[in-house]
């Protein structure tokens, strides 16, 4: 139980000094860093031109930059919708100093809309600025509106008088307890998805009986979207507003694509990251293009693009001045009739859908929802929970989804008791403080082979986790095209690298600053022995007709993400290299597991944080294969320790062959 000033107030401290590591973590980085090393660290893309501008979804100018090369493909890079960046020019490795000092400062700030593999679309913040020309870089940099968001919703809180407190806010503090389950609200309750299973069935129970909160705990592959959408759906059907909340517009869209067949009247806020037509068709960005005032507003977008073109074309300071004094106030006008059409749109929805900080903007200020349900919410800060709970008009009813023994928010501060309680997400929070009860676990999952869930479900899942009808003793060998080999018929694969044969390295660098520098800065580990086990797996499981798309190589660490990438890229375009972190929530129908971690000290770092593990060995269908060093890894504490066990008993283990490495792919 805590009082709701200290709590806000506590908060509030905690999400300054996130804030404050995150700005201080990225201006170190941008003043250290040349744009090179930058991009290699996933925080910039270079030599990028303008392919074209558009006015966007609130007046904003959107600029589409493409790579200068030949290759339509942009470097691989770690920029994501919704990111905050600078557009610079890119100036010659041999500029002066203090030219390129300038040209950093003279960086256009914006906000990314749009990711594909051929273009970033980017929407420019300033309503003056213009848009870039010549040879370009874009960097990322600290995102201080999701902080602004959370400060803001724990302000209200810590204002909010006992009186203002509704019956769900006293819940989630402890200063009341959960209320009984209301059995007689789903005596008959008829499914409209029938193929859900028996425990998919109670959690929708659960979820509708409660009166105030309900967390439903879905471990990998359990269905549990499933279980969300059925909910969203019976909530509608009793006449109830709902708003659904993500941490990240991938999260959110997802829901958006499962909801969009049943014809609920719903909008989707902000930038759907994946432009599939189910996405748009919800979006702010379309809805608004459509309909008598939406016409209106399409007019307005037309005339401001028709004078963009007159921009570029251009090249008088004085008519260039006087249509932007145009394009002034032709924004204004549209931001009238705009958010007359959002208001509109918004009121008239059932069912509205944002990522956690895109609820706090203006759209939703005024708006009432009976229930809030939050997805992947073991991946949030607490505070950004709150966005959507402080709404003037409070919600009396709260639907946690998501897996706590899966990875946490990544924390940027280093104080040790800060990330702590940072790292303490809602769910945890309420897990501990009105204990099981409130829980609902989804325990049948559709995804991996019995053998890949096993050492999970046993570890992190009490030995609850059952492998679903059909998935359960599927192997590579049974794909279509693929041929029986020693390869494709065994579920679990691992390459024991124990001893001094596969050692890892630190990120190379040349720059000293660098040197034993934490957070972004830090060295990352890489393992090219490891890299070619690695290639001549995959090339073992192509050569027997399993497709490259269908495989994917995954690893804790960025440096061995690049060197994979180098080595794999290539010789197979469509298969899929990333990090451990942002395969999350992802699947497929092979991974590759190189864990990089090879030294005399036996120390595994951030290995030893099993929900990080916990997500690397449950991305799988058919196949899991882990290449790393039982000698190093089996140190890093109990969990890793009783894994290395487990596959040495249970797993096809084998060892590399010197030679062979030396040879290469």
């Amino acid at each position: 139980m805590v009082e709701l000033s200290v709590f806000a107030s506590g908060q509030q401290r905690l999400i300054e000094k996130e804030r404050q590591a995150e700005v201080e973590e990225t201006t170190e980085v941008l003043e250290t860093c040349q744009p090179a090393a930058l991009q290699k660290k996933g925080l910039a893309v270079l030599n990028l031109v303008v392919g074209g501008t558009r006015t966007g979804f609130g007046g904003k100018s959107l600029v589409d930059l493409e790579a200068m090369s030949t290759t339509p493909e942009l470097p691989a890079h770690g920029l994501r919708t919704g990111d905050i960046v600078s557009i610079r020019e890119q100036l010659a490795a041999t500029a002066r100093k203090t030219t390129q000092l300038a040209a950093k400062s003279a960086g256009i700030e914006g906000v990314v809309t749009r990711v594909t593999e051929a273009k970033l679309t980017i929407a420019l913040s300033k309503e003056d600025d213009e848009p870039p020309t010549g040879k370009l870089w874009v960097v990322k940099l600290a995102n201080d509106v999701t902080y602004s968001r959370m400060t803001h919703a724990m302000r209200r809180l810590e204002k909010m008088s006992e009186s203002e407190q509704s019956g769900l806010v006293r819940v989630l503090l402890g200063l009341g307890k959960p209320g009984p389950q209301d059995k007689s609200a789903v005596k008959d309750l008829k499914f409209l998805d029938e193929t859900l299973n028996e425990s998919q069935q109670d959690a929708v129970r659960f979820a509708l009986s409660t009166p105030d909160i309900a967390l439903i705990h879905g471990p990998p592959g359990t269905g549990k979207t499933y279980t969300l959408i059925e909910c969203i759906r019976q909530l509608v059907a009793r006449d109830l507003r709902v708003l659904v909340c993500g941490p990240s517009n991938i999260s959110v869209d997802n829901i958006v694509e499962r909801l969009s067949p049943y014809r609920i009247p719903m909008v989707r806020l902000g930038h759907p990251a994946r432009l599939l037509p189910s996405v748009l068709n919800h979006s702010l960005d379309i809805l608004t293009r459509t309909g008598d005032q939406g016409v209106i507003v399409g007019e307005v977008r037309k005339e401001m693009d028709e004078t963009l073109k007159k921009v570029s074309k251009t090249r008088n300071g004085r008519e260039r001045r006087a249509l932007y004094g145009e394009m002034k106030e032709l924004r204004k006008e549209y931001r009238v009739r705009e958010r007359k059409c959002v208001e509109e749109l918004v009121r008239g929805s059932r069912v509205v859908l944002a990522t956690l900080h895109g609820a706090g903007g203006y759209h939703l200020a005024h708006e009432k929802f009976d229930v809030v349900i939050i997805d992947e919410v073991s991946q949030s800060l607490e505070a950004q929970c709150w966005i959507p709970l402080s709404l003037r008009h409070q919600p009396s009813k709260l639907l946690l989804f998501g897996d706590h023994l899966q990875l946490p928010p990544t924390i940027k501060t280093k104080h040790a008791a800060s990330a702590g309680a940072l790292e303490t997400t809602l769910f945890d929070r309420l897990l501990k403080l009105h204990g099981e009860g409130i829980k609902k676990l989804l325990n049948v999952q559709y995804r991996m082979h019995e053998d890949i869930m096993r050492y999970p479900s046993d570890a992190l899942y009490e030995g609850k986790l059952i492998a679903g009808e059909g998935v359960a003793e599927r192997l590579l060998k049974d794909l279509p095209e693929v041929e029986n080999t020693e390869d494709t018929s065994v579920p679990v694969i691992f390459w024991d690298t124990q001893g001094d044969d596969c050692p890892e390295y630190a990120e190379d660098t040349d720059n000293p600053n660098v040197k034993g520098k934490g957070g972004l800065l830090a060295e990352s580990k890489s393992n090219e022995n490891e890299t070619i086990i690695v290639g001549r797996h995959v090339k073992a499981l192509v050569e027997a007709g399993v497709r490259p798309e269908d495989i994917a190589v995954i690893t804790p660490y960025n440096a061995q993400v690049s060197l994979l990438q180098t080595l794999l890229k290539e010789r197979y375009p469509a298969l899929e290299t990333g990090s451990v972190d942002g395969f999350q929530g992802r699947e497929k129908e092979a991974i590759i597991l190189s864990l990089v971690r090879s030294n005399e000290e036996r120390d595994v770092g951030f290995l030893k944080d099993k929900r990080r593990l916990n997500v690397g060995m449950t991305r799988p269908k058919r196949q899991l294969c882990v290449v790393g060093d039982s000698e190093t890894v089996a140190r890093g504490g109990g969990f890793l320790k009783g894994w290395m066990n487990w596959l040495e008993e249970n797993a096809e283990v084998r060892y590399p062959d010197v030679a062979e490495l030396a040879e290469g792919i």
